[in-house]
């Protein structure tokens, strides 16, 4: 099968590039390589040292023999993407395009336009392409759990079976989302569900929970195919961040109370997800959702996780409770489900079981990269 990876030089979008190529499908990858333009903006740098996308892609294929197709261009062009899916011509598009922090989103107007123009736009040219010349195409579109918020009843993965007045109904679920990020996720869902119902598309939306985790077996074959590893206010995650300051011995910094809870898994969960939609395609009218994690921890969890791993090995690790800067509930009762992907196959990867390997022990082998004016949170919710 042909599988289009739009956004393939990100961290999601990269590891599963490589991965579907390892398995024997033919992979382009279509990037604007905007995320790299975005940490020279914030003047900021992964954690482990991330070479171009050319000399990347060159190395993959003198090891496995296996071509990746590039397309340079952004996909809210809609000429550019249009030409690039006539010219690849693929059966199936894996959709890691949109810009996908939520304190970018929020630094100011400019950034929250360009989040919303970004993700809404070019996933409309995308769905727009398919109606016209791809119906056949299957999309697998990356959301994200922080569409739903954080309700007082369980999350059901994308709808939700109501009774009012007597009568009975199965409706998309609620969302609440927390940015302007997570609302553009939110006008995608809405957009593609729309697109589905009406052109006869088919798609598969992955609410993914907060992904951990720097090696697969393909970016770890060599130190140009390694992986992003951000830890920064804006990009990085709360986990990479504590590893990363339990490395260099700065107190873990949870942002208030620290009872938020998420859903998690490894990019190796990910890569694998990605594939398992890919190869059980839903039939063409149907938008399907599945929600994308193995596991949920609160930030206080994490915290407490990687301070027993961090003395484990020697290092001297504080836990510190900041402000927050983002308006979001502390406390509160977060139950999510997530047996549709486990029903097709997934075999899951736990943060107990690879802690140590995937990001405390890059943490300390590139800890000189650490740039330590990056290590607080900058962006706030209330400016």
């Amino acid at each position: 099968m042909k599988v289009l990876v739009i956004g393939g030089d990100g961290y999601c979008g990269w590891a599963t590039a490589l991965y579907l190529s390892n398995q024997g499908y033919e992979v382009g990858i279509l990037d604007s390589l905007v995320r790299r333009e975005w940490d020279r903006q914030l003047e900021v740098e992964t954690l482990t040292p991330i070479f171009p996308i050319q000399q990347r892609i060159e190395r993959w294929k003198g090891l496995t023999g296996q071509k990746i197709d590039l397309y340079i261009g952004d996909i809210t062009n809609y000429e550019f993407l249009s030409q690039t899916l006539h010219q690849f011509e693929p059966e199936a598009i894996v959709h890691f395009g949109e810009q996908r922090s939520a304190p970018f989103s929020m630094i100011d107007r400019e950034h929250a336009v360009m989040t919303q123009v970004n993700n809404v736009v070019g996933t409309l040219n995308i769905l727009y392409v398919m109606k016209e010349d791809f119906p056949d195409c299957h999309l697998v579109k990356l959301g994200t759990m922080g569409e739903y918020g954080t309700p007082n009843i369980d999350i059901e993965e994308g709808y939700i079976t109501i009774e009012h007045n007597g009568r009975k109904d199965t409706l998309p679920y609620p969302k609440q989302p927390g940015s302007f990020y997570h609302l553009s996720k939110v006008h995608d869902s809405h957009n593609i569900h729309f697109a589905c119902k009406i052109w006869g598309l088919r798609a598969t939306d992955l609410n993914q929970g907060v992904v951990y985790g720097v090696l697969t077996d393909e970016t770890g074959r060599d130190e140009l195919l390694v992986n992003r590893l951000d830890y920064d206010g804006v990009f990085g995650t709360a986990l990479n961040r504590f590893c990363i300051q339990a490395a260099i011995g700065h107190p873990l910094t949870v942002y208030g109370q620290g009872g938020q809870t998420r859903g998690f898994l490894d990019i190796r969960d990910t890569v694998r997800c990605i594939e398992i939609a890919i190869a059980n395609p839903t039939e063409a009218g149907k938008f399907r959702v599945f929600n994308q994690f193995t596991e949920m921890f609160s930030i206080v969890d994490l915290a407490m996780m990687v301070k027993k791993a961090g003395i484990s090995m020697g290092l001297d690790v504080e836990i510190n409770y900041l402000e927050n800067p983002r308006v979001e509930l502390e406390q509160h009762y977060f139950n999510a489900k997530n047996t549709n992907l486990l029903g097709l196959g997934l075999q899951p990867h736990y943060l107990s079981d690879s802690l140590l390997d995937s990001l405390l022990n890059f943490a300390i082998k590139y800890k000189e990269r650490v740039d330590k004016n990056h290590i607080l949170p900058k962006v706030s919710w209330h400016r």
